[in-house]
Order: C-alpha cells, then structure tokens, then sequence
C-alpha cells in the first residue's frame, strides 16, 4: 500500500512537471534574438527598441516619456458608462481614439498641448504592425520603465482599431472639483478615491507646457526625472510663489521656486476623501509602485475585452531601482507641512541640506 502511494505521488509529481513545463515553454521570435511566452508578443520586441532608441532619447526619463504617459490616460479615459446606459456613445476607452482622430480630440480643452506627443507616435505607428490604441498604453509602459522606482507595468496586447472619436468632457481638467473629477474616474471604470490618488502618483515624472505657457517643461515636483513619493511630500508643503505668471487656470501657490502645483493635486493632498491616502505615500515607495501598477493596469483595458488579449507584459523592460529616500527639500520641514489627514500625523523626514531648493524645467527632447 505504501509502495502504491509513493507510486501515485511520484506520478502526479512528474505530471505537474511537465504541465508546468508546458505552461512556461517559451517560443523563439523570428528575429532570431528573443524568446517569448506567446508568439503574437514577438513582434513587440522591435518596437521597443525603437521606442527607446528613437523616441525616449536611448532609454531616458525625459520629456517624451512624461508626455507618452500622459497619452495613455488622455485616450483611455474617454468612456463613459453612463452614456452607454442611456443608450448613446461614450467613447471606446483605451483604442488609440485620439490617434486616430487626432484632429477632432486633441482640439478638446482638457488635451491641449497632447497633439504634439501624437504626432511625434505617429511614425512609429505608421512602421509597425500595430493598432494605436495599443501603441499608445505599450509606449507608456516602456517610457515609464525607465524612470527609476517605477514598476513595471502590465501590457495586454490586442486592442481592435477606434472607429469613433471619443466625446468632449470625459477627460478632467486641473480646475476641476475634486466631486467632478471623483465622479468622472467613476463612471468611467469605477475607480475610487484611493484608486484616483495611486494614479496621480504619475504626476511625480510630469510637468506642464500649457498651464503657463510662459515656462513650459515645469515640474510638479522636485524630480521629474524619478518615480519617487516627492510629489506626494511637496503637494502637502504650504504654498509660497508661483513658478510663472500668475493667475493661471487650475494653479496654485507652489511650495519651490520652478515648481509648479495644480489646483486639482492641491485639493485631493487636503480633501478628508483622500488626504489619509495621499498622505500614506509619503514615505512609502513600495506602496505607491504597487498602487499605481494595479490602478494602471485597470485604466489600460478601459473599454477592452480583456478575454481576447495577450498578456505580453514580458516585454517591458526592468525598471531601475527608486533612488534616495523620502525627503524635505532644502530649506522646508515639518513646520511647511500642511496637515490634512485626521488619522495619522505627518511622517517625520530629514531635510536636504544646502540652500533652498530651485527645480529646473524638464529639457526638451
């Protein structure tokens, strides 16, 4: 009896083996270079490198990473449930809609200044077997992996080409409420607060060309050029000056000289929604990776059959480790801090040292 049962488990050990076997076998890429889990991701390895090599400045987290990441949420955002319900079009998501009707919805208010990324994808759209609509999510998830500290992004694959533009007012506005924008998020995939605030995390490798015109390639935090908690610090610091003019539609008082703060990252760092959320990021660089990794991967498939893609997430590249550690900028403290979650008090940070910070604009590419 014993023997017999040793005989089952041997058996159905080797059985496992070989199913496991079976599921990771990797298949050769004609290109005679990669291997790949599923042979329709082949063809995504040469639009990465040119990605990279032609677009991203070799693997850099400048300027076209920021914006290529910035498409991704201008073109999957424009969905809308409601408008479905009643029986009417509201938008078909992430299917590269603003590509393909790049004349129509990057006239949008919410999309000004978007037209120029568009443009710069088109060509490599044009070379490559591949639909806009998965271009533009395979773009961001490449761009953002060189930023050091991101995560590595999921990528489905097979996203059917837009046959409509999307509506106007699906994408929020920097002057919107945070009710508005809450709302917006919500009835476009059901994202919540906490969802909401993981993607913002985005804006730490951001910065705007159009809120002042007068100064554009302008941070929103102190290093555009890593995927670090600094945006979620430096939202929460009282407010001084402003990087430009004054005045601006959707700007507040900034906290650094070259630094500029949207008046929505203002409000959703102190509205009791989602000040604690905002706030647990602060120090906490596993959290804000992983949050913002499972609330991209949801608004990457908006408006998307999921059951008839690949998951080709192999393909991404490794993103760089974080670099330094959660901090005050030169010449601010705990006393700039301006509270807004109940719950927990403001992290206790050290400080940089040297004289008080100025951030300088993201360089063209």
């Amino acid at each position: 009896m014993a023997f017999k049962t040793l005989y089952a488990l041997v058996s159905a050990l080797a059985a496992f083996q070989t199913v496991s076997a079976a599921l990771t076998r990797r298949v050769a890429c004609p290109d005679g270079v990669n291997t790949a889990t599923n042979a329709a991701c082949c063809q995504l390895f040469a639009i990465r490198d040119d990605l990279q090599q032609n677009l991203f400045d070799g693997g850099q987290c400048g300027e076209d990473v920021h914006e290529s990441l910035r498409l991704t949420f201008h073109d999957a955002i424009g969905f809308s449930r409601s408008a479905a319900a009643r029986g009417e079009f509201g938008g078909g998501g992430a299917d590269g809609s603003i590509s393909i009707f790049e004349s129509i919805e990057t006239n949008f208010h919410a999309s000004i200044g978007v037209d120029e990324i568009v443009n710069e994808q088109a060509p490599f759209i044009a070379r490559h077997n591949i639909t806009a609509g998965d271009f533009i999510q395979f773009a961001g998830a490449v761009g953002v992996a060189n930023c050091p500290g991101a995560p590595r992004l999921q990528f489905l694959f097979g996203r059917p080409a837009a046959t409509r533009p999307a509506p106007d007012k699906t994408i929020p506005e920097p002057f919107d409420t945070v009710d508005t924008i809450l709302a917006r998020f919500k009835d476009a995939a059901g994202f919540t607060p906490a969802e909401v605030v993981a993607l913002l995390a985005s804006h730490t490798v951001a910065a705007a060309d159009e809120v002042d015109p007068t100064i554009p390639g302008t941070p929103f935090d102190s290093t555009p050029e890593i995927f670090d908690t600094q945006f979620f610090i430096e939202t929460q610091l009282r407010g001084t000056g402003f990087p430009g003019t004054a005045g601006n539609q959707g700007e507040v008082l900034s906290p650094l000289k070259g630094e500029m703060r949207l008046q929505s990252d203002s409000e959703f760092a102190r509205d009791a929604r989602t000040a604690c959320e905002w706030q647990s990021m602060v120090n906490n660089q596993a959290k804000m990776s992983a949050a913002f990794k499972a609330a991209m991967a949801k608004l990457a498939v908006i408006g998307q059959d999921v059951r008839k893609m690949v998951d080709c997430s192999e393909v991404i590249p490794v993103p760089p480790p974080a670099q330094g550690m959660a901090h005050f900028p030169a010449g601010l403290s705990n006393d700039d801090v301006e509270q807004a979650c109940a719950e927990t008090p403001f992290p206790t940070l050290p400080t940089d040292p040297g004289p008080a910070t100025s951030v300088a604009p993201v360089p063209p590419s």
